[in-house]
């Protein structure tokens, strides 16, 4: 069926109704989970191999039950709608800033001692609200693994740079970090974020980065006060940075996010039923030209000597192909409501008809570590009324459903988009980063206590 350009509704799309669905249905998206968790400790060098094998085993394996049980047509509705709305946006968005910030490189010698560590971190907290927690990962995870590159203790600061860099900076603006981006096309004032969250965030801020100096440091010690030894290309070079049209570059890819968001000319591509708005088709090809634009104007040894390559963005390409797909089921019972196989989780948010703002920051913040925390946003803030106007007013249950989809982010690797990149990035330049549980003892460790302290004071 070709795609027709459509200005009006075209005929009724199949529909899932979530509360059609057992439980059982989420397990594909389990056991996806499971493997990135398993098979890199119990099998690595066939996950190394065969991840995308994993990933596409797992997708079919609620894609071919469900086709069999609800037909072909609602199938390849639900396939369809994932991979044109959700999963091809959200790679061309990564790929974008992964090839962009690639391009970016802090020339001369940076030396990785405790306190440079600790700025690179408070510069990258500061700058994923306004460049996306992605833009800001992806600009300063290279720097920072080079930094380091002569330490011993390197997994701790990676660590911490998705706690702080990858999720909880990107918590001032709609343009931080997805869920907040919802929230403004929903009618949340751009600054209300700004104003509401910035408390909370400087909150943790002021935890975690002691913390981390404080282990840093330690460490640091531990291994001696190493310094890195003078010797090739680079030893001479002056401090700098190369690639700065890469700067401009990445200011485009905001303003590109930005602009699929405040224009609507009301004109989609009907693919299937699956209407692919034309605000957001722009938005695609635009980011993709940035992306050209990155590599056409990129000197090549530059990309090379910042480590540059492919392997990250292929390696979360092909695990969240599965992930999007096997993720079905668990968004649509969720939004059934108190109708699905969830209601029990829905029904904790509501006491006598009044919110229980504490239990919507902890099941949007656990429900966002594992699922895409865009749509958990969503389900709650419909769940608390979906009226805007209505949840600027009554602050502490937006700020609760804000601060559980952004900050609960870095739970888990799966948790935000930036966070999978940055391990696959580490890990790619020599860096033994934790397994799936591995990082979840690290966050469970150190980010609970915060989030405890967190709703006692703020909610």
């Amino acid at each position: 069926m070709l795609p027709a350009l459509a200005v009006a509704a075209g005929a009724d799309a199949p529909h899932l109704d979530g509360g059609e669905l057992s439980a059982l249905w989420v397990i594909p998206f389990a056991c996806m989970l499971l493997s990135i968790a398993i098979f890199p400790l119990a099998a690595p060098h066939f996950w190394h191999h065969h991840f995308g094998k994993v990933s596409a085993f797992w997708a079919l394996a609620f894609l071919i039950p469900f086709t069999i049980q609800f037909g072909f047509s609602l199938a390849l509705y639900e396939t369809l709608h994932t991979l044109f709305l959700e999963y091809i946006p959200f790679i061309i968005l990564l790929f974008a800033l992964f090839t962009v910030a690639g391009g970016v490189r802090l020339t001369g010698t940076l030396v990785g001692t405790p306190m440079l560590n600790t700025i690179i971190l408070i510069i990258g907290t500061l700058l994923a609200s306004w460049m996306g927690t992605t833009g800001a990962a992806m600009l300063l995870i290279r720097p920072l693994l080079r930094a380091n590159a002569h330490r011993k203790y390197r997994v701790h600061t990676v660590v911490f740079f998705i706690f702080l860099v990858a999720n909880i900076g990107g918590s001032l603006t709609p343009l931080g970090d997805p869920p907040l981006f919802l929230g403004f096309l929903k009618g949340v004032s751009f600054f209300w974020t700004t104003i509401h969250m910035f408390l909370p965030m400087m909150f943790l801020l002021c935890l975690l980065l002691p913390a981390y100096f404080i282990m840093d440091t330690i460490l640091f010690g531990k291994e001696g006060k190493p310094m890195p030894k003078n010797a090739g290309a680079e030893a001479g070079e002056k401090f700098g940075m190369e690639g700065k049209v890469n700067l401009l570059l990445l200011l485009g890819v905001v303003g590109s996010v930005l602009l699929s968001g405040m224009w609507r000319p009301g004109v989609y591509v009907d693919v299937y039923h699956t209407h692919v708005e034309l605000q957001n088709i722009v938005r695609d090809l635009l980011l993709l030209t940035i992306a050209g634009l990155s590599l056409k104007l990129t000197d090549p040894e530059s990309r090379r000597k910042n480590d540059f390559n492919w392997f990250p963005i292929v390696e979360v390409g092909k695990l969240f192909a599965g992930i999007f797909i096997s993720m079905i089921p668990a968004i649509a019972i969720l939004k059934a409501g108190t109708s699905g196989a969830l209601a029990g989780i829905i029904n904790l948010v509501t006491r006598d008809g009044e919110p229980v703002n504490d239990m919507y920051f902890w099941l949007t913040g656990s429900l966002s570590a594992f699922l895409d925390n865009a749509p958990t946003y969503l389900v709650f803030f419909n769940t608390a009324g979906g009226d805007a106007v209505y949840l600027m007013d009554h602050v502490e249950t937006l700020i609760a459903i804000s601060m559980g989809a952004v900050f609960m982010g870095a739970m888990t690797y799966i948790g935000n988009a930036p966070n999978f990149m940055v391990r696959s990035i580490a890990e790619d330049q020599g860096v033994k980063m934790p397994s799936f549980f591995g990082y979840m003892a690290w966050s469970v460790a150190f980010l609970i206590p915060c989030f405890i302290l967190l709703s006692i004071i703020f909610i």
